[in-house]
C-alpha cells in the first residue's frame, strides 16, 4: 500500500500533516464549512456584526419559547381535561356493578 505523504519533501510533509491535507483542498473544505455554518447560523438569527447581542437573543427566544410552549400545552390540557375527567368519573361511577 503506497503511501504518499512520505514521497513529499520534509517541509511540505510536515505542513500537510498539520493541515490534514493539501493547503488548497483544506481552503476548500473550510469555505465550504463556514459558508454552511454561517447559512445555519443565519436561520436562527445569528448576526456577524453583533455576535454578543445575537447570542443574548438567541436565548432570550428559546426562553420565550420554552414558556410559551408550556402555555400552549397548559391551555389544550385544560380544554380536553373538562371533557376527558367528567367521563372518565362517570364510566368509573356507573361502570361498576
Amino acid at each position: 500500500m503506497p503511501n504518499d505523504v512520505r514521497d513529499l519533501p520534509v517541509s511540505q510533509d510536515g505542513l500537510y500533516r498539520f493541515l490534514g491535507g493539501t493547503p488548497l483542498a483544506v481552503a476548500f473544505r473550510l469555505i465550504l464549512l463556514s459558508i454552511l455554518v454561517g447559512v445555519v447560523l443565519a436561520a436562527i438569527g445569528f448576526d456577524p456584526w453583533n455576535i454578543l447581542h445575537s447570542i443574548r437573543m438567541l436565548f432570550q427566544r428559546l426562553w420565550d419559547l420554552g414558556f410559551d410552549a408550556v402555555n400552549w400545552l397548559w391551555r389544550y390540557f385544560l380544554l380536553g381535561a373538562v371533557i376527558v375527567i367528567p367521563v372518565w368519573l362517570l364510566t368509573r361511577i356507573f361502570g361498576r356493578r
